[in-house]
């Protein structure tokens, strides 16, 4: 069989489309437009979760097709809002995960290599600390990942 993909980025943050195409995504949804993810209902087989706040998943699971999955793998603080009509008669799912061990996370980590997926990063000193707490609070709308250098930060 036959299998094609096409990659959709999904953000609150209209200003995450340039990033989101510029990583590969084919297309974009700005999740708190009403209309554009209306047009694109029913569209998604699979959509991936990783966002770590509470948010309207009933938009993110009316773009799933018949049978469609929505994965959660962001932890929220309070419970997710799931229409059940969608579900019961579109068979659309739910599921959930962290991690899946060592192993499972190398695999991912390879698969990345291999098909040359990095993050955008940049390495910060605990110095930076209150500044970076203030870009995630604004939605960290670059799109960068942050990695604290403990030993630069030692020295401090």
């Amino acid at each position: 069989a036959v299998v094609s993909t096409q990659s959709t980025g999904i953000s609150g943050s209209p200003g995450k489309r340039q990033m989101a195409l510029e990583k590969g995504a084919e297309d974009f949804v700005i999740l708190s437009d009403g209309a554009d993810v209306a047009a694109h209902a029913n569209s998604m087989d699979l959509i991936l979760n990783t966002v770590s706040a509470n948010i309207d998943t009933a938009r993110l699971i009316s773009m799933l097709k018949t049978g469609g999955t929505l994965v959660q793998l962001g932890i929220t603080t309070q419970p997710l809002a799931v229409p059940l009509v969608d579900l019961l008669f579109h068979r659309k799912n739910v599921a959930g995960s962290i991690i899946g061990g060592i192993k499972s996370l190398q695999e991912c980590i390879d698969f990345c290599y291999k098909h040359n997926v990095y993050p955008d990063i940049e390495v910060v000193d605990a110095s930076r600390i209150e500044e970076i707490y203030g870009i995630f609070a604004g939605r960290n709308s670059g799109g960068i990942r942050y990695v604290l250098d403990i030993e630069k930060s030692k020295a401090m």
